[in-house]
């Protein structure tokens, strides 16, 4: 495991500034709102040939009586119980506040290191003076820092770089399996993280719009590693007013490109909805491997045609992905999680699988000898040969003689072939036609 940084303080210092500043890119929201961060969100780094994590945290409130402040402290412990260094971040346009007096205390009974990151001393030259005031919070010496310019944060690196552990050989991660999990609002993707994880990595909350970011945590278990990355629940483009629901929904765009492999969840107990088609359509676009994910399993009455109209019902919906498989759990019970691992595992290699050039272009003749290709006013089409491209997903282009004739019943007859051929069933395929000397249609 890389050593971790936890950046901690209080609502609106610019934790969520200082930590993209560390991690080199936009990862975490910026918004000049008090409890924008909700959720840990991790970022790698490295400085002086060290890598390492950075773990953003929620606003620590020490008193804070409503549910969700209350969810942020806790996450923000968690955290902190697991880094190796705390950077608490201070503001030097407020100056100290008795709430920094609170965080400080509580850090100080957590036993870590900790690294006083004074932000927003924004100005060049002498020393602000009202820096020396943030020497009453007893954590030493204040690192003067901003986050905006970037002046300072080396310093602050280097002080933290005394309080990790030797390098050890461990520290390299290995190939994990990006799992974006999406879903509209309330679909139980948090409840799922966290079922997953055994522990409230996630803040779960009947409260829709409660995960803002798009939240990476790695998890191992006997089947492999994983990353699983907990996104905001995409809305109706109607319904994002507020500025930071609309970054919420391009982080969960992102987080599909990122992805390895996407879990798609669906309320089963309420149905698969236009939403749910729309989420869908992001993975299928992306051309991601899927697994459909009927969460609330538990909820439904069920008799022994339940699963099986459920089923119906979810390839009637999301018709383009015949080949995404479908598992039924339940988060909040965990009954058949664990079904889950092998249906990942499997659309991730499926989607990375090669095929020989030879292997293909006999499955090509076989299947042209079977299904004479289509004739158009006297001219038959030819195809030449086929090769593969490209995988995740994998791409296969196939030349021949006029593209015009290569009709659509055609290519979906050639596309199931190479499906059923090569073990190819549960994830998106693309087929490109190619003229000779003609450019992709």
């Amino acid at each position: 495991m890389k050593p971790m940084i936890a950046i901690v303080g209080r609502p609106n210092v610019g934790k969520s500034m200082l930590f993209n500043r560390l991690i080199g890119r936009r990862l975490s929201i910026v918004e000049d709102t008090p409890g924008v961060t909700r959720d840990r969100i991790y970022g790698e780094s490295d400085w002086n040939g060290r890598a390492f994590t950075v773990a953003d945290t929620g606003g620590i409130e020490p008193n804070a009586d409503s549910q969700i402040l209350s969810f942020m402290r806790e996450q923000a412990q968690i955290a902190i119980d697991n880094a190796a260094v705390i950077v608490f971040v201070a503001d030097i346009q407020t100056g100290m506040t008795a709430a920094d007096a609170d965080v400080a205390e509580m850090l100080r009974k957590s036993g870590k290191p900790v690294v006083l990151a004074v932000n927003k001393a924004d100005g060049i030259g002498p020393t602000n003076p009202d820096l020396y005031e943030f020497y009453n919070l007893g954590l030493g010496e204040p690192i003067p820092v901003s986050a905006v310019h970037g002046h300072g944060t080396g310093d602050l690196l280097d002080a933290c770089l005394k309080y990790f552990p030797p390098e050890t050989d461990e520290e390299s991660e290995p190939d994990a399996i990006r799992v974006a999990v999406i879903g509209k609002p309330n679909a139980g993707k948090s409840s799922l993280v966290n079922r997953i994880l055994g522990e409230e990595r996630v803040i779960v909350s009947d409260v829709a719009g409660t995960t803002r970011d798009a939240v990476d945590t790695p998890f191992t278990n006997a089947e492999g590693s994983y990353i699983f990355i907990d996104t905001a629940g995409i809305r109706r483009k109607s319904k994002v007013e507020e500025a930071v629901e609309r970054y919420s929904v391009l982080r969960a765009t992102m987080a599909v490109e990122r992805a390895d492999v996407c879990l798609i969840l669906i309320d089963a107990a309420e149905g698969v909805t236009e939403q749910d088609a729309k989420v869908a359509g992001l993975a299928h676009d992306a051309g991601k491997a899927s697994v459909i994910v009927a969460n609330k399993w538990d909820l439904p009455d069920k008799d022994d045609k339940t699963m099986e109209r459920m089923t119906k019902e979810i390839r009637n919906a999301l018709s383009y992905m015949p080949y995404a498989p479908i598992v039924f759990l339940s988060a909040l019970t965990g009954q058949r999680v664990q079904k889950l691992f092998p249906a990942i595992r499997e659309v991730r290699r499926q989607s990375g699988m090669r095929v020989t050039t030879g292997a293909l272009n006999s499955v090509l003749a076989d299947a042209q000898t079977r299904v004479q290709p289509p004739t158009d006013k006297g001219r038959r089409l030819k195809i030449y040969y086929m090769t593969q491209v490209g995988t995740y997903p994998p791409h296969f282009v196939a030349f021949c003689n006029d593209t015009k004739l290569f009709h659509f019943s055609y290519r979906r007859y050639l596309e199931n072939c190479i499906r059923n051929t090569f073990g190819l069933d549960s994830v998106p395929l693309v087929l490109t036609v190619r003229q000779k000397r003609d450019k992709e249609v």
